[in-house]
């Protein structure tokens, strides 16, 4: 689900008599990315039925901390009741504590058009707040209400650590270990991590993530109506390509 920092640039010109003009700088910024994925995992598991994701957002943000966003994937319908694509809007505040540390605050609603009439809808929001240290990253997502239809979920929430650290031929190293605690009658709790390497090559963001959780095979499994069954939540190995503009 995916996301901003933002930076604005000072240019000067240098003349006779020494004079030294700078150039106008906007308050607002907005960017955009896609990317293909051979799979999209949520905290590990998988939303489209372990097949191909199209994946793209834009983001506004003001220089004042404030920031928009959408985001949109595909996912797998008969996963999803009925929806076939996830729609995610979030806005919040972030700001600087000190030259390291970093934090964000705000909102993320998940929105599946199309489910179908006669299913528990799976509309989601969450309150978050997080945390950035040099490398590392603590995030702290709290379900405002039910957590994907699940029978009295709401107050359910996810606990996430996150590590970047540059490695040798630019290459970005990134891990992340989290852990999900679903409340309600069919609650649970389940730990998902990830280890990816990740490089910019001409202009495009090309990825590989190593995904897994310690949900068990019987857990995980989903079967479609046409009788085919998969583990949506076993180790699995996901390749990227991205742009942002």
């Amino acid at each position: 689900m995916k996301k901003l920092v933002h930076t604005l640039v000072l240019v000067g010109l240098v003349g006779a008599p020494a004079l030294v003009v700078a150039a106008e700088t906007s308050p607002h910024e907005i960017t955009g990315n896609v990317s293909l994925n051979t799979d999209y995992r949520y905290r590990g598991v998988s939303q489209t039925f372990k097949g191909p994701a199209i994946q793209g957002g834009f983001d506004y943000a003001h220089s004042s901390g404030a920031y928009l966003g959408t985001w949109a994937s595909n996912v797998d319908s008969e996963f999803l009741n009925g929806a076939n694509i996830e729609i995610d809007v979030y806005g919040g505040y972030g700001g600087k504590i000190t030259e390291d540390l970093s934090y964000d605050v705000g909102g993320l609603y998940y929105y599946y058009p199309g489910q179908s009439a006669n299913t528990t809808k799976i509309n989601t929001f969450e309150v978050y707040a997080g945390a950035t240290w040099k490398w590392l990253n603590v995030k702290y997502s709290h379900a405002a209400t039910k957590f994907f239809g699940v029978t009295d979920s709401k107050n359910s929430n996810y606990l996430e650590g996150n590590v970047t650290a540059p490695l040798p031929m630019d290459i970005e190293l990134g891990l992340h270990y989290g852990h999900q605690k679903v409340e309600g009658a069919f609650g649970g709790s389940y730990n998902d991590w990830k280890v990816g390497v990740s490089k910019n090559v001409g202009g495009f963001d090309l990825g590989l993530a190593y995904v897994d959780t310690d949900l068990s095979k019987d857990e995980g499994t989903i079967t479609h109506l046409d009788g085919k069954s998969k583990n949506l939540a076993g180790a699995t190995v996901v390749l990227s390509v991205g742009k942002s503009f």
